[in-house]
């Protein structure tokens, strides 16, 4: 598999996600702040931050096409981003326990000197999580640098009730998108 793009995360599962899709790729990963602007809705966020980290790693990717994407959770309007501790990702579940809440993921794709975007919008319902479920979950570790502290593809996914939508743009990368990007740059798949 020949390198077609640069993907801007390093997030493992972007990884094994675009492998799945056949899709050559070098990773390198874009730092920035993910900080949300003051009164930002959730759609117009994860496309920000889509965006400003594939603009971040244009000038180390020799001109080779970037791939880059945003994936938050969001309950009640609020954004739910990586929790900072046990206890903020404690919180995030307990909220999201017995309820239904939205996983937006926005793919950025730059090449040919531009920006295309494409926004992934699932609906998932969790079960109704006891505390202790919830801390045994979160000893396990997979809650750890996940979106709304939960990774569907793991443990988690027991919890999950149903989905309407995207399982790939849950787990951060959603291909049917990033496919459709790809196509319509014409850019290595059939």
């Amino acid at each position: 598999m020949s390198e077609i793009v640069i993907l801007a995360s390093q997030s493992p599962r972007r990884r094994e996600l675009l492998e799945q899709i056949g899709v050559g790729f070098k990773v390198i990963a874009a730092d920035i702040d993910e900080s949300p602007m003051a009164k930002e809705d959730a759609a117009t966020y994860v496309q920000r931050m889509a965006t400003e980290k594939a603009l971040a790693v244009v000038n180390r990717a020799a001109g080779v096409p970037v791939i880059a994407a945003d994936t938050s959770v969001i309950v009640d309007g609020d954004i739910l981003g990586k929790p900072e501790s046990r206890l903020s990702a404690e919180a995030m579940l307990t909220r999201l326990s017995g309820r239904s809440h939205q996983v937006m993921t926005a793919v950025a794709l730059y090449h040919g000197g531009r920006i295309r975007l494409k926004l992934s919008v699932t609906d998932v319902s969790f079960s109704d999580l006891s505390i202790a479920q919830i801390r045994g979950y979160l000893a396990t570790g997979d809650a750890d640098d996940k979106a709304g502290a939960y990774g569907i593809q793991g443990v988690a996914g027991q919890f999950v009730r149903h989905i309407s939508g995207s399982y790939s743009g849950v787990m951060g990368l959603p291909l049917y998108e990033t496919a459709a990007l790809l196509r319509d740059a014409e850019i290595g798949l059939e």
